[in-house]
């Protein structure tokens, strides 16, 4: 079974201003696993940053992000087993957590938090990633109910 590659782009259309040529997608599904490429304050259909200097913002755009790559890829918010968070500056911590349990509620995945001197673009402040579980009797090819 091969891998099944969702919204594939080149760093070199991302990042116009940053000298990198590099094949890359927003998520893979492996078999009923689906991992996710990093999210941040970034829309991705047109690659515009949201939410400068407002982290709750970047957060729950990075939240909005991965629920539409994790249904694009035929998975839930539920099904999220491990997320990573990465910081810049730790007081950003509660507001990051608020906003991401929102989108959480219920889920109870393993996480883990790090805190770091900064992301690809100096106006992020927080970049979420996020690990997912298809459960067998929603995969496409499920037999049954």
């Amino acid at each position: 079974m091969s891998h099944t590659r969702i919204r594939k782009f080149n760093t070199r259309d991302t990042y116009p201003e940053q000298n990198l040529d590099n094949d890359l997608c927003q998520a893979v599904v492996a078999g009923n696993m689906v991992f996710l490429r990093g999210q941040v304050g970034l829309d991705i259909d047109t690659n515009e940053s949201v939410g400068i200097g407002n982290v709750a913002a970047q957060t729950d755009k990075a939240m909005a992000n991965i629920d539409t790559l994790l249904n694009e890829a035929g998975a839930r918010m539920e099904d999220v087993c491990k997320i990573v968070v990465y910081l810049t500056d730790v007081r950003y911590r509660d507001t990051v957590y608020q906003v991401m349990g929102r989108w959480m509620k219920g889920v109870f995945p393993c996480s883990t938090g790090v805190v770091i001197d900064g992301l690809a673009r100096p106006e992020w402040v927080v970049e979420i990633d996020a690990t997912a579980v298809i459960p067998a009797d929603r995969l496409p090819n499920a037999t049954g109910g």
